[in-house]
């Protein structure tokens, strides 16, 4: 008797793995875990708050890529890095890092600072070869100040560990989902956005097939309550112009039972705040996440331990519905 209930118990679970939806499969790989084991590591002090062209950038870089190749999601180009160069004039007189190359030819004939930079760009090929969605978030913050008394080390939990927790995990839940995309999916995880989003500038000014990129989903600072009597608050920017972002988030909350207050921000023309803006510039539609400042930006304080793991999850679950919504919708 004992076989037989164990065999149909068996058959049940295998029953109700066979009849969730390539979408579900992707929901039930989102977890805290994950996002703890993301965060920790990106926000440890060993990596000296992971400032751009420095040691901890590089190490955030080499960690990211090695999960993708785990994951099973292939590199952009021939590698995971698109390297690229940010230059400025020499400290005295000031100035901000620039990539564009009639800035760097201008400061290349003088005495000039130059930091090297690495973006990380792994994609899921799909079906409809001609037509891509990207989801992006930056990987490097501000690094260390021995000036200062005390914690030296700007750890970044929230900003931007917590957004590229978001993006990992969605690539993860793309390929449990067993499907492949109609579009292309690139997972984009960026340098040099503290030091003026000169990481998504590169690679938006190079990038040979923006014209075809038909939404760019981008997360900064995903962790931390803002508003405490509402701890599941979260800003929720779009493209104005695209009516069906704001559709499908409200949709989603309801179909999927997610714990989420969205403040709904629709925008004519988002050109601020985050790597959205080099997207928005090139006239590619947007969504961007995003829980507010809070008394720990930019300070060395920002630290995993005050982080709202249960937002986090549901922000990563609801944008990977989103992003689902982007690789596959036909129309929006």
């Amino acid at each position: 008797m004992k076989k037989y209930c164990i065999l149909a118990i068996l058959c049940c679970f295998s029953y109700l793995a066979a009849a969730q939806t390539p979408v579900e499969k992707g929901l039930e790989s989102i977890n805290r875990a994950s996002a703890e084991a993301y965060i920790g590591f990106l926000a440890h002090d060993e990596l000296q708050g992971r400032e751009a062209g420095y040691h901890g950038s590089k190490v955030a870089a080499q960690y990211i890529a090695s999960l993708l190749q785990a994951m099973g999601v292939q590199p952009l180009g021939d590698n995971y890095f698109q390297p690229f160069e940010a230059y400025r004039r020499e400290r005295q007189k000031k100035g901000r890092l620039e990539v564009h190359p009639d800035s760097i030819a201008l400061f290349s004939k003088e005495v000039h600072q130059k930091l090297p930079m690495t973006n990380v760009l792994g994609i899921i090929p799909g079906k409809n070869v001609n037509e891509y969605a990207i989801v992006g978030a930056h990987f490097d913050h501000l690094g260390i100040d021995p000036a200062l008394d005390g914690d030296q080390i700007y750890n970044g939990a929230d900003d931007n560990a917590s957004g590229v927790s978001a993006v990992l995990q969605i690539a993860k839940a793309f390929i449990a989902s067993g499907k492949q995309p109609e579009r292309n999916i690139i997972f984009a995880f960026w340098d040099g956005e503290e030091k003026g989003l000169l990481g998504s500038k590169f690679f938006v000014q190079t990038c040979p097939f923006i014209s075809q990129v038909k939404g760019y989903l981008n997360f900064d600072m995903i962790g931390r309550n803002n508003k405490p009597q509402q701890p599941m608050h979260v800003v929720y920017f779009y493209t104005e112009a695209n009516a069906a972002f704001g559709k499908w988030l409200k949709e989603d909350i309801k179909k999927y039972n997610l714990r989420l207050e969205p403040d709904y921000r629709p925008w004519d023309n988002p050109i601020g705040g985050s790597d959205n803006s080099s997207f928005a510039k090139a006239g590619v539609p947007i969504i961007w996440y995003h829980t507010d400042g809070h008394p720990d930006y930019h300070q060395p304080s920002d630290h995993a331990d005050r982080l709202n793991w249960e937002k986090i999850v549901e922000i990563t679950r609801a944008s990977f519905l989103n992003a689902w919504n982007l690789a596959n919708e036909k129309e929006y």
